[in-house]
């Protein structure tokens, strides 16, 4: 299976946790490609048989630049295609479900008629600038095994 990861980031956290989900995708026999969103130009499902992307969450949402790049997924070219999103948060965010960057890319998703494989990936950063929290890129890279078991069904 071929598959992208797009993420944006502010202070490298969530690039970190890309990586993390790039590099365990991989580990599983998955071809990967990870890129920054802005330097996504072009999209084309026929490319790619699934998608991860993740944001951090900024005021309660996803960034600008991932608003604009789900403006790239076309969803009759990808419709019933896997996708997995994530986000990054402070600890404080995690009880407001309606504040998950995540969760409203999913929801976008979902709308785009693509195929959710996993629930969103919240991932904990200390205050606004990070570091992650301890024990988040192993909780990340246990999150990128089971969506491989899930994309290899």
């Amino acid at each position: 299976m071929k598959g992208i990861v797009v993420y944006d980031t502010s202070h490298g956290n969530t690039r970190a946790v890309a990586e993390a989900i790039s590099e365990t995708l991989r580990e599983s026999g998955m071809e990967v490609g990870t890129f920054y969103v802005k330097d996504v130009k072009k999209l084309s499902a026929k490319d790619y048989d699934f998608l991860v992307l993740g944001s951090p969450t900024k005021f309660g949402t996803m960034s600008l630049a991932v608003k604009g790049f789900l403006g790239k997924v076309k969803g009759d070219e990808w419709a019933n295609k896997p996708f997995a999103a994530f986000d990054t948060e402070n600890p404080p965010n995690m009880e407001k479900k309606e504040w998950s960057a995540a969760e409203k890319i999913a929801a976008v998703l979902r709308d785009k008629k693509l195929s959710q494989s996993l629930p969103v990936l919240r991932v904990l950063v200390l205050d606004w600038k990070g570091p992650l929290l301890e024990g988040e890129i192993e909780r990340t890279k246990a999150y990128a095994r089971e969506l491989a078991g899930q994309l290899k069904k």
